[in-house]
């Protein structure tokens, strides 16, 4: 009778152990790591399936424990606000406002004049102010908290009207219907998926009703046989009847970039002056600064949704309004190239097209004829439910010839040091160069080179 394979497995402490003091991490780490690892092999072992390199799965378990998260990646997508990759990278002054702020004690809550308790939000909010046109503002922890809190102090116990062709669904399968019903109001919906008019808003007006919400449908567009009640109109029938407008942005920017050739519907003060007694927008979308739900409006709209209970319960922390403050400044102050977002939105195509043919050139010469290197024109997108249809022309460094195809060439990129994403199509390998920030080409040259030594084949070739 054959030995039972499982008593051949390293016991989990003596493997811990001995992974804790080839260097693999701290205790923790390691006994966590051991016990995973031995648990697998006796499934594997179980289902008949080969067991593998034990050690190696533990160890490898151990450096994934271990690793920072969220930790630094390379985005070669073309996507500029990628949700996976946390939307907005911030501008320098902000990242250095943040750790400036986190290393020691700050003045969040305190008027140093008086020495007594001041306003938190008091900076942030004068600025959001100065940059929109609005009379007062109120910053939270990201939109959906804006839209919650809003309904929620506004309307909870009575209805509000929405229009059915904007109760959509964002990233990780929150809805707005859902929304509604958490903020304790009812959803009265009008009109059908495709046409909505005033005349069906004006109907479903009532004794209870709380508010009318419009919804930007921030991460798809309709086309074809399509209408909607544009926001001016639905804001002359809400003060026609006493009824507050919440407009639900979702993304906007607080700069004039019509001519740039972004949608008038992005720009937040023309929102702000259309008359919608509140706007809701993330801040760390196309506005580039951080996780933040910012909403303006008149001020005693505003006020009441400061006074709410749960205005506390989302209120923004202090490194998330140290980093809005820095980013509303370099707007205020006219530096709104200092801003990665900014800048990757409106930079021409013939400068993204010039870096992507010096990264091309520097990959040339780091792994020589190992694989092609070319570049070639691409469309990236906005992406982080900005813009659904807004194409950016770009310029992408395209590999080709990879041993074992594109995907595994990706997925080696994907485990360098330093992380890099990029796209693959027709088995070939696309990094966009119009979101790789200023010192990322040497590091995505270092990560091709790890990715390709990696690969023992190459290694022997």
């Amino acid at each position: 009778m054959s030995e039972d394979p499982r008593r051949s497995l390293p016991g989990v402490d003596r493997l811990a152990r001995e992974l804790e003091e080839e260097g693999c991490g701290a205790e923790w780490a390691c006994l966590r790591a051991a016990r995973a690892a031995i648990d697998e092999a006796r499934q594997r072992i179980a289902r008949d399936e080969p067991v593998g390199d034990v050690r190696a799965d533990a160890a490898g378990r151990c450096a994934e424990l271990t690793r920072p998260r969220p930790g630094r990646v390379v985005n070669g997508t073309g996507v500029v606000l990628h949700t996976n990759l946390g939307r907005a990278p911030l501008a320098p002054a902000a990242a250095a406002a943040v750790a400036e702020t986190a290393a020691g004690y700050s003045d969040v809550e305190l008027d140093l004049a008086s020495g007594g308790r001041g306003k938190r939000q008091a900076a942030v909010c004068q600025m959001l102010c100065a940059l929109s046109g609005a009379e007062d503002a109120l910053v939270v922890n990201n939109n959906a908290a804006a839209v919650l809190l809003a309904l929620a102090a506004l309307a909870r116990g009575r209805e509000v009207i929405v229009s059915r062709g904007e109760l959509v669904e964002i990233g990780g399968s929150f809805r707005v219907p859902e929304i509604l019903a958490q903020a304790g109001v009812t959803l009265a919906e009008v009109g059908t998926t495709n046409r909505t008019h005033l005349r069906d808003y004006t109907a479903a007006i009532g004794t209870r009703t709380g508010a009318l919400l419009k919804v930007h449908r921030s991460n798809f567009e309709q086309r074809g046989f399509v209408t909607e009640v544009g926001l001016a109109e639905l804001v002359a029938l809400g003060t026609e009847r006493g009824v507050p407008v919440i407009d639900d942005l979702g993304s906007g920017t607080l700069l004039d970039l019509r001519a740039e050739g972004l949608p008038e519907d992005s720009f937040v003060p023309g929102r702000v002056a259309a008359g919608a007694d509140l706007v809701c927008f993330s801040g760390d979308k196309l506005l580039g600064g951080p996780q933040a739900g910012l909403v303006l409006g008149r001020h005693e709209i505003v006020e009441r949704l400061r006074t709410s209970p749960l205005a506390r319960a989302l209120r923004a922390d202090k490194l998330d309004l140290a980093a809005l403050d820095a980013t509303l400044r370099l707007l205020l102050e006219g530096r709104r190239e200092e801003i990665p977002v900014v800048r990757m939105l409106l930079e021409p195509v013939e400068k993204v097209a010039e870096r992507a043919r010096a990264l091309a050139g520097a990959l040339s010469a780091a792994i020589g004829d190992r694989l092609s290197v070319e570049v070639e024109p691409v469309v990236g997108a906005v992406g982080g439910g900005s813009l659904p249809g807004f194409e950016l022309p770009s310029a992408a460094v395209v590999l080709d010839g990879a041993r074992h195809g594109a995907d595994a060439l990706a997925a080696a990129l994907r485990a360098a040091p330093l992380p890099v994403l990029v796209r693959t199509r027709e088995d070939r390998v696309w990094i966009d160069a119009r979101t790789l920030l200023a010192d990322e080409p040497p590091l995505v040259v270092a990560a091709l080179q790890h990715a390709l030594s990696a690969d023992r084949s190459e290694r022997g070739a």
